[in-house]
C-alpha cells in the first residue's frame, strides 16, 4: 500500500513538471501576439510551412522569424523572408511599438506601398523591405524614425524623387535605396548629413542632373550612383584627405579630365566605366591596393602607368578608350 502511494505520487509530480510553466507560456506579450495573428490573416500563401508555428496555442517569442526582448518578453525583431506569400504589408506592424527590426524581403507577390503605420515604429534600427514588388514613393514618414542606422529598399519598383529630408536621420549607416525607378536629383542635403555619413547606394535607378557639390564637404566610405542619367564632373568626391574607399560610378554620363585628380591612399574599388571621362589615367592610382579597377569606355588617352596593381587588371578593365596604351593593352606607338 506504502509503495502504491508512493508511485501515485511520483507519477503526480510528474505530470505537474511537465505540464508548461506559466511564466514560460505567458512570456510573449499578448497584445504583440494579437497583432501578429493580425498580421499573419492579412496575407495569401502557399507555402504553409512558413507561418506554421504561428500557432496561438505556442509561445509566439519561439514563433518562426521573431525575436522577443529577453527581459522585457516584448517583440524586438520581425523577419519575413522568402516564401510564396502574397498580399501587401499590413498596417498592422505599426502595432508593434517595441520592435527594432523589421525586415519583408525576398517577397516577389508582396505588392502595394509602405504603410504610413511604420512611422509609429520610434524604436526601429533596421528597416529592410526589399526584393519586393513594393510601388509608390519612398516615403517622408522615414524621417520620423530617428534611431533608424539602416533603410534598405532595394530591388523594388518605388517611384518618384528622394526624399531631402532623410539627411535628418543623423544615425544611418547606410541608405540603399537601389534597383528602383526613382526620378529626379540626389539631393543637395545628401552633402549635409550631421551624424554619421552613411554609405550611399542609388544605383540602377532614372536619377538625372549633376552630383551636388555639396556631397564633397563629407566623407564617404562607399558610393554607388551607377546606371543612371547623371552628368557633369564628380572628380570634387575624390581627394587625397578622402576616406572613400569603394566607388562605382560607371554608365553614367559623367565627363571630366582624369588627369590632375589626386585619389586618397584608402579607395580600394574603383568603376568609372561607360562614361564620357578625358585625360590619362595619373601616377598616383599606382601607389593604391586596388582589389577592382576598371576605367573602360571612356575617351581616356596616354599611357597606362606602371607599377602597384594597375597592370594586375586585364583589358577589359581598359579598353575601349579613345588613345590609351601599355600594358595590359597593346604598346603605346
Amino acid at each position: 500500500m506504502k509503495n502504491s502511494l508512493v508511485c501515485i505520487l511520483s507519477l503526480s509530480l510528474l505530470l505537474f513538471l511537465s505540464l508548461p510553466s506559466p511564466s514560460l507560456s505567458d512570456r510573449c506579450n499578448p497584445q504583440d501576439k494579437k497583432v501578429l495573428l493580425e498580421i499573419k490573416a492579412t496575407f495569401n500563401f502557399n507555402n504553409p510551412y512558413y507561418f506554421s508555428s504561428w500557432n496561438p496555442n505556442i509561445d509566439c517569442c519561439d514563433w518562426y522569424g521573431l525575436d522577443c526582448d529577453l527581459n522585457t518578453s516584448r517583440l524586438i525583431a520581425l523577419t519575413i523572408f522568402g516564401g510564396n506569400l502574397s498580399g501587401k504589408i499590413p498596417a498592422a506592424v505599426g502595432e508593434l511599438p517595441f520592435l527594432k527590426n523589421l525586415m519583408f524581403r525576398k517577397l516577389p507577390n508582396l505588392n502595394g506601398t509602405i504603410p504610413s503605420s511604420i512611422a509609429k515604429l520610434k524604436n526601429l534600427r533596421e528597416l529592410r523591405l526589399s526584393w519586393t514588388n513594393l510601388s509608390g514613393p519612398v516615403p517622408t514618414f522615414i524621417t520620423q524614425l530617428t534611431n533608424l542606422y539602416l533603410l534598405d529598399l532595394s530591388f523594388n519598383y518605388l517611384t518618384g524623387s528622394i526624399p531631402p529630408s532623410l539627411s535628418q536621420l543623423t544615425n544611418l549607416l547606410a541608405i540603399r535605396l537601389d534597383r528602383n525607378k526613382l526620378t529626379g536629383e540626389i539631393p543637395d542635403t545628401f552633402g549635409k548629413f550631421t551624424g554619421t555619413v552613411p554609405d550611399l547606394y542609388l544605383s540602377h535607378n532614372q536619377l538625372t542632373g549633376t552630383v551636388p557639390k555639396s556631397l564633397g564637404d563629407l566623407n564617404f566610405t562607399e558610393l554607388d550612383f551607377s546606371r543612371n542619367k547623371l552628368v557633369g564632373d564628380i572628380s570634387f568626391l575624390f581627394g587625397r584627405n578622402k576616406t572613400i574607399q569603394i566607388v562605382d560610378f560607371s554608365r553614367n554620363m559623367f565627363e571630366f579630365n582624369l588627369s590632375n585628380v589626386k585619389f586618397p591612399a584608402s579607395l580600394t574599388s574603383l568603376d568609372l566605366n561607360h562614361n564620357m571621362i578625358t585625360g590619362t589615367p595619373p601616377e598616383g592610382l599606382t601607389a593604391l591596393n586596388f582589389q577592382y579597377l576598371n576605367v573602360s569606355y571612356n575617351r581616356l588617352c596616354g599611357q597606362i602607368p606602371v607599377g602597384g596593381k594597375l597592370q594586375n587588371f586585364d583589358m577589359y578593365s581598359y579598353f575601349h578608350n579613345r588613345c590609351l596604351c601599355g600594358t595590359p593593352l597593346p604598346a603605346c606607338k
